[in-house]
């Protein structure tokens, strides 16, 4: 990405020239000396700066370490994870983590990512965006333990040699994925509770009714 921003020479030499002067003028107001070129970062780096950043990342949030994560979020980043609850900022993702995984009231117990991209990176002038899916292993303080596919998006910009996140986004099948078939289970069991009871209800009235029936 920083090869699209490389700075071109302001100069370029002419054969028209063909004498130099003895003693050059003084320097006058006009006169200006061309930058140097800024060095250019090949695609491959980027890359590797994208690796080790997401490495990094990923060890933090395997440790419970989620202060580690904030050096890598812009400050007016946009976290959208797979709750749909909406953070802006690196203060309020921290808080978000705290609330879920922090303290007597919180959801999760552990999460281990299983992060995996799609493809290379695109880069859009110092911006880049990343896609993929992530196999996610959830424990949760209810005693619930489950796995679940989910598909993210991020988007980056690479500001003075480093890349930070400006918005993620990350979402699972609302037609299939465990939590759903979690309560499609607790449903069946609450009707399948119903219809035995029901049943034994109807069985106990109609032996009641045969009872009387054959003492009359």
């Amino acid at each position: 990405m920083r090869a699209l921003l490389a700075v071109t020479l302001l100069g370029f030499a002419t054969a028209a020239i063909a004498q130099v002067p003895a003693t050059p003028p003084a320097p006058g107001p006009a006169d200006q000396t061309p930058a140097p070129a800024q060095a250019a970062v090949a695609p491959e780096a980027l890359h590797n700066e994208l690796r080790k950043m997401r490495d990094d990342m990923l060890a933090a949030i395997a440790r419970s370490d989620f202060e580690a994560i904030l050096p890598y979020l812009h400050p007016n980043v946009v976290f959208t994870p797979m709750n749909g609850e909406v953070s802006r900022g690196p203060q309020a993702i921290r808080a978000y983590f705290d609330k879920m995984l922090k303290g007597p009231d919180a959801i999760v117990k552990s999460i281990r990512l299983g992060v995996e991209v799609d493809r290379l990176a695109d880069f859009y002038g110092d911006t880049a965006l990343a896609f993929g899916s992530s196999n996610d292993q959830y424990a949760l303080s209810n005693g619930m333990d489950f796995q679940v596919q989910t598909r993210w998006t991020a988007s980056l910009v690479r500001e003075n040699g480093r890349w930070l996140i400006t918005a993620f986004h990350s979402s699972a099948n609302a037609f299939d994925n465990p939590i759903l078939e979690k309560a499609r289970q607790l449903a069946m069991l609450q009707w399948g509770g119903i219809g035995t009871a029901a049943g034994a209800l109807i069985g106990a009235l109609v032996g009641r009714a045969v009872g009387r029936r054959r003492r009359a």
